[in-house]
């Protein structure tokens, strides 16, 4: 399927993706920005996006319809996620005197750097994607929570999503997703597999994501460790798969265990595959996990914790068979792209109604 181009004057709402490499952000534009469009006129300007992603295509003879407003609209949205998205919006606004209002969604929970603050303070709208992020921003703000692809991300549906499909060995499968690296605990994951598989054989342990050239030296530390243990056939490195949707499936059970994180959408897609989810205090897990009911908490880089959460799953898989139901239950009712849609539409159109006061949604 080939990219759809939105010319600009179609577009009511710009999103914005100026990633160079793939993140959360990048995920969460790719998975919502299509629901978003089932009821605005939306398009991405960007990169690293799918052909399902609506785009708009911005070249110097499509500057002057951004002078021009929407029909029916006020003004255009610009909707960013990085600083270098919101400096472009700026120009396009104070600069350039475009028609158009600025919203930034801040997922991060940590205290922003000055010039960060400084942009922020002057967008015209704010969204949280926690109230833990929320706590950090010092402007007011809006809480919508992320959600998932519930038709991506869905239960096992054919044996091709069973475990025993991938060709590995053991009967029970436990998995990590992200790139390689500390901040994203892999090392964590690694080294509670090599305490528990010798008593839980039949388990085994998969790693997908990226290696980058910076995290090379880290990735190779781990393999050794696992070499070491006799491990290595048992706790796996599949680097980056095509399709990480059929591998939570495959899963048993899921684990998070980053030290720091923004929002963190890994567990829901896991939830979503009718997968538990054991993750660390980090990002927005502790909004995601009811603890015992579909999965367990642990505090951030605390091994011997994550450890001691994860072995009554080892030795009760049946357990985490009835905390996957649970798990798809609480992503279906709190979690949906449509349900964050909704959220962030709502403050497109009070953005709109206070510039137009008879504006109807």
């Amino acid at each position: 399927m080939a990219p759809r181009y939105v010319p600009v004057s179609d577009t009511e709402v710009i999103a914005t993706n100026f990633a160079r490499r793939n993140s959360g952000g990048t995920t969460a534009v790719i998975q919502l920005v299509p629901e978003q469009a089932k009821t605005l006129k939306i398009a991405v300007l960007g990169q690293l996006l799918t052909d399902k992603v609506p785009r708009l295509r911005l070249r110097l003879r499509d500057l002057p319809a951004l002078w021009r407003r929407p029909k029916a609209r006020p003004f255009r949205i610009y909707h960013c996620r990085r600083n270098n998205e919101m400096i472009f919006g700026m120009i396009l606004r104070d600069v350039l005197r475009m028609p158009i209002r600025l919203i930034f969604n801040s997922a991060a929970q940590r205290d922003h750097k000055p010039a960060t603050k400084w942009m922020i303070r002057r967008m015209d709208a704010v969204i949280a994607t926690s109230r833990e992020s929320g706590s950090y921003l010092k402007v007011p703000h809006t809480v919508v929570m992320h959600g998932t692809d519930i038709e991506r991300f869905h239960p096992p549906v054919s044996p091709e999503d069973d475990f025993a499909a991938a060709g590995l060995p053991g009967k029970y499968c436990v998995g990590c997703t992200g790139r390689i690296r500390h901040q994203k605990g892999t090392d964590l994951f690694v080294d509670a597999m090599i305490a528990l598989l010798p008593r839980h054989p039949n388990w085994t342990a998969v790693i997908t994501g990226q290696i980058t050239s910076d995290n090379t030296a880290f990735a190779d530390e781990l393999k050794q460790r696992i070499r070491a243990a006799g491990l290595s056939e048992r706790i796996v490195f599949l680097g980056e798969v095509p399709d990480i949707a059929r591998w939570y499936r495959r899963m048993h059970l899921f684990v998070a265990p980053s030290r720091n994180e923004g929002f963190g959408l890994t567990p829901l897609e896991a939830m979503a595959s009718q997968t538990p989810v054991v993750a660390s205090t980090a990002g927005s897990y502790r909004a995601m996990i009811r603890e015992g009911v579909n999965g367990s908490i642990f505090p951030a880089g605390d091994l011997e914790a994550l450890t001691a959460r994860l072995e009554p799953y080892f030795a009760d898989p049946d357990m985490a068979a009835r905390h996957g139901d649970a798990a798809l239950d609480v992503v279906r009712a709190d979690f949906s792209l449509a349900a964050e849609a909704s959220g962030i539409r709502e403050v497109y159109y009070a953005l709109w109604a206070s510039a137009a006061p008879g504006l109807a949604k």
